[in-house]
């Protein structure tokens, strides 16, 4: 997609896939893809002899008998492994073999750094402290079979077949490849706030996961972290032009990208779930994977409209648990949630990306009114981006008084319906007390909320400068264009 800016980085670390103990891997970055290589032995030269059924003869050591052990399974004929044989009893058969077995062996792909391979065509195998760098793979990697300094026993190589030019290398080998579009990071232990230490793990946008990653030290494993998000963040911005293409202006792609939410009647296993949020139009979407068609935006668990919900972003001392770099959302029915996200710059896009969708939205629709109750009497309250605050009635239409958002002084609620709105009269200074009573209170003051924080967004020069520059391209804003310093608007909420 030719974004100067995604990274290429190339390291050596460890990693821990499963319950296997860590092991050497490379990790190679590239603009669009993480590609995980572990180091193994191949032929590099001639027609490696393995690649058939083949007859080999051990002999029994003095030292370590054989060298090797047998895990013997028995197939049913559809394919099921028969559980009734007594395998102990038939290894039993090859402890009690003479000095010489001759076993008949199929392809492996680690069979070349297990077995001790030919050199060439007269079969010298050496130790490894007398080996160069090109000779046999066991003497390479530091494995030998049934070999003792004291042990003057060879392997029998009677039964290879001679292929002359046999070269074998370590090389580097693809062990996974990682796309990162849609990919997310970790760095905590699934579904809990511990965090790994100096470790990390990618799991792509289907499920294939590439095993922790343990890097040296904290710095290292950061500047991975940060170098993958970069990444990650460049193709979801080109991914966003490309379907933005197909929506219209005021259905426009804000944000997308991956979160963990808290669950809400959390056990100590699962305290945490994956999310994928995004902001479109006037909606905040929550989604269990990337949509992908147009179909699947229908298909969100959750949509909430923008200006009726309310988004913070968590200080040290409002953490719930041991995450960092966390944030809430009320919803327009007054529930909370909570999300977390892996570094400090997500959380930075996340805030920036939330701002300009509000503001995008209440600067489209212009007004909002919602049905209130005032001494009794049906009436309707317009927020108004132009005016500020009109109350009407609602049978009549009349007008019965209007403010502009300057003269809004302060206002409190009760946490269940009623809002107290102090409101200053421009021409005695006098403090004027209005109160209404709302079916969908924590909307409202989200709503007044939005348009307050858009008001002040269109006097920050530095806003309004990015704003112009996100819409050079088909009219819609990006994720990292996105500068705002919205302040905290006057209006107050109790509870």
């Amino acid at each position: 997609f030719g974004d100067s800016t995604a990274c290429t980085k190339t390291g050596v670390y460890l990693l821990q896939d499963g319950n296997e103990e860590p092991f050497n891997i490379r990790l190679h970055l590239a603009k669009d893809i993480l590609t995980i290589q572990e180091q193994d032995v191949i032929c590099v030269s001639g027609e490696p002899f393995y690649s058939s059924e083949r007859t080999v003869t051990i002999r029994r050591q003095t030292i370590g008998g054989f060298g090797l052990s047998i895990k013997v399974i028995y197939m049913k004929s559809n394919g099921s492994v028969d559980n009734s044989i007594n395998f102990p009893f038939q290894v039993q058969v090859l402890r009690n073999a003479g000095e010489d077995v001759t076993l008949t062996v199929s392809f492996l792909k680690k069979t070349p750094a297990f077995l001790k391979l030919p050199l060439c065509e007269d079969c010298t195998c050496v130790p490894s402290d007398q080996s160069s760098g090109t000779s046999s793979p066991l003497c390479d990697s530091g494995l030998h079979l049934n070999y003792h300094p004291n042990n003057t026993d060879t392997l029998s190589c009677s039964s290879w077949p001679t292929s002359p030019g046999l070269r074998w290398e370590k090389r580097w080998v693809d062990l996974r490849l990682i796309p990162l579009l849609h990919s997310r990071l970790s760095q905590h232990v699934p579904g809990s706030d511990v965090c790994r230490k100096n470790a990390f793990q990618v799991i792509a946008v289907d499920g294939v996961c590439s095993g922790v990653i343990t890097c040296p030290a904290a710095e290292d494993c950061l500047d991975w972290l940060q170098a993958i998000a970069t990444n990650i963040s460049a193709l979801t911005k080109h991914n966003v032009k490309k379907i933005n293409r197909n929506f219209p202006v005021n259905q426009q792609i804000i944000y997308m990208g991956w979160v963990d939410e808290k669950e809400q009647d959390s056990v100590q296993d699962r305290m945490y779930s994956s999310q994928f949020l995004a902001l479109r139009g006037s909606s905040l979407f929550k989604f269990s994977a990337p949509p992908v068609t147009t179909w699947d935006w229908t298909r969100a668990e959750k949509s909430y409209t923008v200006y009726e919900i309310m988004c913070k972003v968590l200080k040290d001392s409002d953490l719930l648990d041991k995450r960092k770099h966390c944030f809430s959302v009320q919803t327009e029915c007054g529930e909370d949630m909570f999300y977390s996200v892996e570094l400090e710059c997500e959380l930075l896009i996340w805030e920036k990306a939330f701002q300009m969708a509000t503001f995008l939205e209440v600067e489209r629709i212009q007004c909002k009114t919602y049905a209130c109750i005032m001494e009794s009497h049906l009436m309707g309250l317009t927020v108004d981006f132009s005016m500020g605050f009109v109350c009407f009635d609602a049978a009549s239409k009349a007008v019965l008084w209007r403010y502009k958002f300057s003269q809004l002084k302060g206002s409190s609620d009760d946490g269940k319906s009623k809002i107290k709105f102090l409101f200053q009269n421009q021409d005695n200074k006098a403090i004027e007390a209005k109160e209404l009573e709302f079916s969908n209170l924590f909307a409202v003051l989200h709503c007044i909320h939005a348009f307050f924080a858009a008001k002040v967004a269109c006097l920050d020069p530095v806003f309004l400068e990015s704003q112009g520059a996100a819409t050079t391209t088909g009219g819609a804003p990006t994720r990292t264009s996105v500068s705002c310093n919205t302040q905290t608007s006057k209006i107050k909420y109790s509870t």
